[in-house]
């Protein structure tokens, strides 16, 4: 079945802001007040797209794209503030818990007094949320359990019982750590309820969310121990073969990410049935959702995990169009959009097209001389996106700073400048584009450097470490972003 994918978000012209979640600051967390401020900035400056990275619980490199799940929540981000007003925190708590206790204390004293019987307004909607999910939150709760008695372990070395998850194991499992699980999945019920208040938050300030699937998942997961036949695993749960790329302009050596590959004749047999489950949880949480590494439905580097080096891998051939058939059987409005930049053939955009999905261009990848370069304002497609830079970009000044001289004098001839007012004119090039959606980093608004920028690809120390401060959203910048929007039909 080919669907349209036809939706109302394209329909206008947008601006948006990337900015992950875990960069604002605030010790209580940020799914409250911090994320109605930074709410109220983006509709004061016109914008109405805020695009997040993945939302799940990270190990310890704090990669959103290594998530110990693809379903949950990372807890992080829980406003404990927000909990007085659910009966679960006393005001006098707050007061001198936070510098005396700290959040995570709170947290799990408010988690403490709902099993106790202390919240039972919260018993019906909490029961209604584990039965909702239990195609995902009993195995996590498990996992978060187990780990927490075998820490600073992977999966594949607990007790053989609880790798395999054989029946007694896990029944014993569910009786000795019972408080545990419970903990993790209230957690988890805390988390959706702050996120679904962000949403409806934003919506009622005409803000859309916009959300980010990584395509591969981690191997220490979840959703690896849990569906080890989804994987190309051997009989102790280590991967046969994992994931990366080639060399690229982000990387001359290619990358090794290490995450274990699909089985994808099983999972076609099971007719899709985790992947289908995996998109099902993320449109609850987002209107606009992108498939990072859309490239490896078409095909994907595999390297064989006994030859790490990412020039031994080589294509093998994705899903492609039978996996998108089935998801837009089971849901005809999903709202992808395709993350198709590195080393994309013609047979990535044939796929991309068949299904109307819009793609993305950066403009920082425009100037390797060529007038094909699809990333060159005068090459943009109305349907796709615009970026100054991704997640993996340094900073547009980082970058800009970064140029050699003939590279340097190249983009000031192109955007008319000196390069003093940068990243300034990349921020005006993209609202001006036919891209129905232009999109900048905050650090771009901001005119940070490289030292705000959100990750390095191929390294895993120093990453996603910068924070936001939400002073530095001034009423003179989002003034100075809406009249930018105005000029280039962009608001509302």
């Amino acid at each position: 079945m080919i669907s349209q994918n036809d939706t109302d978000i394209f329909s206008s012209r947008r601006a948006g802001v990337l900015l992950h979640p875990t960069c604002i600051k605030g010790p209580e967390g940020v799914l409250g007040g911090h994320a109605r401020a930074f709410v109220d900035f983006l509709a004061e400056a016109g914008i109405t797209v805020w695009q997040t990275l993945p939302l799940g619980p990270t190990h310890s490199d704090l990669s959103p794209y290594q998530s110990l799940s693809a379903h949950a929540g990372n807890a992080d981000l829980i406003d404990v503030a927000e909990l007085e007003a659910m009966g679960l925190l006393q005001a006098s708590e707050l007061d001198t818990g936070l510098e005396s206790h700290g959040r995570e204390a709170l947290l799990a004293r408010a988690i403490t007094r709902f099993l106790q019987g202390d919240a039972p307004q919260f018993d019906a909607d909490f029961e209604a949320f584990r039965q909702e999910n239990r195609y995902w939150l009993d195995t996590y709760a498990e996992f978060i359990a187990i780990r927490r008695k075998y820490p600073g372990t992977t999966w594949q070395q607990w007790p053989v019982g609880l790798r395999d998850r054989e029946r007694a194991e896990m029944d014993a499992l569910s009786r000795e750590a019972s408080d545990m699980i419970r903990r993790v999945q209230f957690e988890q019920f805390l988390f959706l309820t702050q996120w679904r208040a962000i949403k409806r938050y934003a919506h009622d300030r005409g803000v859309l969310l916009f959300g980010d699937i990584p395509i591969f998942v981690a191997h220490d997961s979840a959703d690896v121990w849990a569906n080890r036949r989804c994987f190309k695993l051997d009989n102790e749960g280590n991967p046969q073969v994992v994931a990366g790329v080639p060399p690229d302009y982000f990387s001359d050596e290619g990358q090794h990410w290490g995450n274990p590959l699909y089985d994808w004749d099983y999972i076609a047999a099971d007719g899709y049935q985790w992947w289908l489950q995996r998109l099902e949880s993320q449109r609850h949480l987002f209107d606009l959702i992108r498939i990072d590494h859309f490239r490896g439905l078409s095909a994907y580097w595999e390297i064989p995990a006994d030859r790490p080096q990412p020039r031994n891998g080589y294509w093998v051939p994705g899903p492609g169009a039978a996996f998108l058939d089935a998801c837009f059987a089971k849901f005809p409005d999903l709202p992808l959009v395709a993350e198709n930049l590195g080393i994309i053939g013609p047979e990535v955009e044939e796929l991309r097209h068949r299904f109307r999905l819009p793609g993305m261009t950066v403009l920082q990848f425009g100037f390797d001389g060529s007038p094909d370069n699809p990333h060159l304002l005068g090459n943009h497609k109305q349907r796709d996106l615009v970026y100054t830079g991704t997640h993996d970009n340094d900073t547009t000044l980082g970058w800009y700073q970064s140029l050699d001289d003939r590279s340097r004098d190249y983009v000031n001839q192109y955007f008319d400048t000196d390069g003093r007012d940068m990243p300034w004119p990349l921020i005006k090039a993209a609202f001006r584009s036919v891209s129905s959606i232009a999109l900048v980093p905050m650090q771009d608004f901001l005119g940070l450097g490289s030292s705000a920028r959100f990750n390095t690809p191929g390294t895993t120390e120093n990453n996603w470490l910068w924070k936001l401060d939400l002073a530095d959203c001034t009423p003179d910048l989002s003034l100075k972003i809406r009249e930018m929007l105005q000029i280039s039909n962009r608001t509302f």
